[in-house]
This record gives C-alpha cells, sequence and structure tokens, in this order.
C-alpha cells in the first residue's frame, strides 16, 4: 500500500500580529497582597482595599511639643430612626477620641472609642432599617451610658462630623454637654472639589485614598472619617484634621439679602444662594471674613446697584455652628 504524506498550509491571518503572549508567571506562590502591590504600578488598574481601624497612631510627630499643643478631637456619627431632630431618636452612637497636633495636622497616640445602642422607644421605620442595617431586635433595652459619653465629651477641644447639621442637633437634645464644645464639619468646611475630589460623600473620599469599607454603620463610618482627615487634602501638606482645627477658630457667615429684587432670583440662585421660605429671604453662607467682605461688594454692584440696603449678617462662631441655636445677628448698610 502506497504512503501518503500530506502538508497543510496554516490560514493566513485576517487581522494584525498579535503580541508574543508573555511566559506565565508564578501567581501561586505570590500573596494577595504582593498582587496588590503588582497591580498598583500599573496604570491601567486600581486596587481598593478594606479599610482596618487604626487603634493606635503612634508617637507624637513633633515630641513633647506636639503633646503640649495637642488638640483632642472626638470624631463622631449617629444612626437614628429618621431626619427629623424634633421626631426621630438616635438608635446609635460611635465617637473616637485622638490626639491631634495642631502643627502637623497629623493624629497621635492611642484612640479611645466609644460605641453603643439606644432603644428608640418606637418601631425603627423600614427605611432606618435598610439604610443603616439596625433593627427592632438590635436596640431592644439598650440604653447610651451617659457616664461614658459626657466624660469622652469633657475630654474634647473640638467635635467633627461628616454632617454636623445633622448630627449635631441630634446629640445635643439628647446629652447637653455638646452644646458647649465647639464643633466642625469635615463635609462642609473643607472645599472638596476644589482639592479635586469628585465627591465629597464619605465612601467616595476612602476610595480616594483606596479604601473601602461597610459604610452606614457609625463605628466603622468613624474610623473612615478620622484616617480620611489624616491625609493631606489636595496637593498641599495640610490634612483635613488641620483644616477642621483652623475653621473652628475663626466664624463663619450667614448673609440673608434682605429686601433683594424679586428679577434677582434668578442671579442669586445662580450665585449659591438659598430660599428661606419662612424667613422669605435668600441666604448664603460664607467660610471667613474675606468672603463675606467680597459678597457685600457683589451684592451692592449687582443686586442692589443705586438702591439703599441694609442687609443681614449672622456670625457663626464654632458653638453655635450647624445647632439650632442663633449666631449673633448685624445689619450692613450697602
Amino acid at each position: 500500500m502506497d504512503q501518503f504524506s500530506f502538508e497543510f498550509d496554516a490560514p493566513a491571518p485576517t487581522g494584525p500580529a498579535l503580541p508574543p503572549s508573555p511566559p506565565p508567571s508564578p501567581a501561586s506562590t505570590l500573596t494577595l497582597e504582593e498582587m496588590a502591590r503588582r497591580l498598583d504600578l500599573e496604570a491601567d488598574y486600581r486596587v481598593l482595599r478594606r479599610l482596618v481601624p487604626i487603634s493606635d497612631f503612634g508617637l507624637p510627630p513633633r515630641g513633647p511639643a506636639a503633646v503640649a499643643d495637642r488638640q483632642r478631637v472626638l470624631v463622631l456619627d449617629t444612626e437614628t430612626t429618621g431626619l427629623s431632630h424634633r421626631a426621630d431618636k438616635i438608635i446609635e452612637l460611635a465617637m473616637l477620641l485622638v490626639d491631634v497636633d495642631p502643627v502637623s495636622g497629623l493624629p497621635f497616640g492611642p484612640v479611645t472609642p466609644f460605641e453603643g445602642f439606644e432603644d428608640p422607644g418606637m418601631p425603627i421605620p423600614a427605611v432606618a432599617q435598610q439604610v443603616t442595617g439596625i433593627h427592632d431586635d438590635m436596640v431592644r433595652g439598650h440604653r447610651l451610658d451617659d457616664l461614658e459619653v459626657q466624660a469622652l465629651v469633657a475630654q474634647a477641644d473640638l467635635i467633627v462630623a461628616h454632617n454636623a447639621g445633622f448630627d449635631r442637633p441630634f446629640v445635643e437634645a439628647r446629652f447637653p454637654g455638646f452644646a458647649e464644645k465647639a464643633w466642625a464639619c469635615s463635609f462642609a468646611d473643607i472645599d472638596w472639589k476644589a482639592a479635586g475630589a469628585d465627591s465629597a460623600k464619605l465612601g467616595s473620599l476612602a476610595q480616594d485614598q483606596g479604601w473601602f469599607y461597610d459604610a452606614h454603620r457609625a463605628q466603622v463610618d468613624c474610623h473612615a472619617l478620622l484616617q480620611v482627615l489624616a491625609r493631606p487634602v489636595g496637593q498641599g501638606p495640610s490634612t483635613g484634621l488641620a483644616q477642621l482645627i483652623a475653621a473652628a477658630a475663626s466664624p463663619s457667615f450667614r448673609l440673608r439679602a434682605n429686601g433683594s429684587p424679586f428679577d434677582a432670583k434668578d442671579q442669586l440662585k445662580a450665585r449659591g444662594y438659598r430660599w428661606d421660605a419662612e424667613a422669605r429671604v435668600w441666604f448664603c453662607t460664607l467660610a471667613d471674613q474675606a468672603r463675606l467682605e467680597e459678597e457685600l461688594a457683589w451684592l451692592k454692584a449687582e443686586i442692589y446697584g443705586a438702591r439703599a440696603a441694609r442687609v443681614e449678617v449672622e456670625a457663626l462662631d464654632s458653638q453655635v455652628r450647624y445647632s439650632l441655636r442663633p449666631g449673633t445677628v448685624s445689619q450692613r448698610p450697602l
């Protein structure tokens, strides 16, 4: 029987030649962290790590000088049955007390934590359960330890929350000692947009630093906030904690454009003013004296013109800012 040999030509390629495959890497010999570090070096990948709470930030950055100058900051978060300060109740409170060097803005030393549930005396609404993950059986019969809370508050120089306008009225209604303290808001008192952040939401700020965590539980929210604030904001060296300490040291201002012309409403709204329906006036909040003076000049030039006008300025220091209590009100002629 004759034997034949056959040769078959490979089909011609129909597209661009592919680069040769790299040799297989011994991935099985790498730890997960080593894999993550390799990916971190590649521009096409971004690695998020689960946020790990820090219980001790170590030695003070400036030695004894930092200890002598320290600011004791109490980072706070609440979970509640709803949004109304008058009708709703706290169901969880978490706090972290830490020493901060006001020069470097860095925390140091051990972190003193507090976390507790409180029975609101009412069923937790379904929407609050969905947001917080806290159910009636988790809080039933629980009460926050008044003495422990008051002891931590008494040690603090500054209270920080990531929406102080929400948290402050709730905790002041439950623990009056909070009303005697300076407050700062890490959401409103830091210009996150100018720092390059896409969002000022805490979860987004944590992701910007390479972390993820299970949000909407008070204790982990506090740890996430503290670690975000311990990092520089934007490209400069100033940390979030340093910026909040500085913000608390000077007043902000609420400016009410009394008697502004009706046809100026679109200009005011575009400028960032908000409408107070109860007082029937457009208002804005300004971070410092320089911005107040700039805004007064703008109102005179763009809104009131040659008309005589007197606008209302409310000075808000850190002991009333974000509370339900008024600041010091004055009239400014334009």
